[in-house]
Parts: C-alpha cells; sequence; structure tokens
C-alpha cells in the first residue's frame, strides 16, 4: 500500500492526445514540415522544447509559439477521463509531475479546476532537469514530504516510468491514456480505470 500519490496531466489525468498531436502537427506544417500523426506520438510526455529538437526544428521559438497557440484554441476539445474527478476526491496529500511549462499549465490545466485537488504541483519550469530524469519528481515528493518507497507515481508514458524508477518511486501505468501495455515490461502496476488507484493506497 502506499502513501502518496503523484500524477501526470497528459494522458493520465486529462485526454489531451489529439489536441497535443494535432497541434503539433499543425504548427509543424506550418514551417514547412508535414509529418503524420503518428510519427509525432514520441512528443507526449517530454516538453516541447525537447520535442522539437529531436525532430531537428530550427526555428524551435517560432514553432513552440504557433503550437502553444493552436493547443489553446484546441482547449475546449480536451476533457478530463471519467473517473479522475472522483478518485481526487477520495485522495490526501496528493501531487502533479508534468512535462507542462507554467504558460501551458495556464491554458492547458488550470482552467479545468483540478489543481484545488493537489498539495504540490511541479511542472517543467519549476525545474532544470525534465522527464525522464527524476529531479521533478524528487522536488514533488520534498515539497509532499513523502517517501520515495511508499510512493507511487501514476502516468501514461515511458519517460515518467523511467522518472518514477529513476527518483526510487513506484510506477503504475495509466492504461486509460497509454492504451497499450508495449514498452511497460517494468511497470509496478497497471490500471485499467482511474479507481484502480484506489486498491493500492492507504487511506
Amino acid at each position: 500500500m502506499y502513501k502518496t500519490v503523484i500524477f501526470d496531466v497528459d494522458g493520465t489525468l486529462l485526454d489531451t492526445e489529439r489536441v497535443v498531436l494535432h497541434a503539433l502537427q499543425v504548427a509543424l506544417g506550418n514551417a514547412g514540415l508535414d509529418y503524420e500523426l503518428d510519427d509525432l506520438r514520441f512528443a507526449l510526455g517530454i516538453t516541447g522544447a525537447k520535442a522539437l529538437a529531436q525532430l531537428g526544428v530550427e526555428n524551435q521559438e517560432s514553432v513552440m509559439a504557433d503550437w502553444f497557440a493552436m493547443e489553446a484554441k484546441l482547449t475546449e476539445d480536451v476533457e478530463i477521463f471519467d473517473g479522475i474527478v472522483e478518485v481526487l476526491e477520495q485522495l490526501d496529500g496528493i501531487g502533479v509531475v508534468t512535462s507542462k511549462n507554467a504558460d501551458e499549465m495556464e491554458t492547458g490545466f488550470y482552467p479545468f479546476n483540478l489543481a484545488e485537488h493537489f498539495d504540490a504541483i511541479v511542472c517543467a519550469s519549476d525545474t532544470e532537469n525534465h522527464k525522464p530524469h527524476p529531479d521533478p519528481l524528487l522536488r514533488c515528493m520534498a515539497m509532499l514530504g513523502a517517501d520515495p518507497t511508499t510512493t507511487l507515481y501514476v502516468g501514461d508514458a515511458t519517460y515518467d516510468m523511467e522518472c518514477a524508477h529513476a527518483a526510487g518511486a513506484n510506477f503504475a501505468l495509466a492504461l486509460w491514456g497509454a492504451k497499450t501495455t508495449d514498452g511497460f515490461e517494468q511497470a509496478n502496476h497497471v490500471l485499467e480505470a482511474p479507481s484502480d488507484v484506489l486498491k493500492y493506497v492507504r487511506r
């Protein structure tokens, strides 16, 4: 049983996959770079800057601004995953660790009124190193006064799993967001629905 639960945002709390990837595809297209959506899935779970760097985008600042603006326009298409709010209402002392930066949080997280459930929120603007580096999760656990061995990090990307294990914490795959267990053989738990989190938490 775990004492502390920390959540990722995109693909875990919020169903953002289609919006994030479509916005990225449009921004790249505006820069004369054409990609299929499937070729951009790697961008889920890492910072936008890292994704653009891996794509070899030269004018990263303008493409990032375009991507961010397009995401903001599509925010109304983002939904909270079914069952998330009900789970959060039953948990105390929980946190968020996300690869969104502070600006992205303002338009892509806080409007959903989930922040009130969390005692610690760490975004990409809060640490020099980002997932899969353990620093964001270590910072969040320190803010919560949590022991890594009794902490469960819930996420949908391999970067989340690598971050959790590097921080000495445990990882639970949010299958409702990841949609596959491929590549997650080292996950400590596989959760089919948000309510499954409650099976592993000491309340």
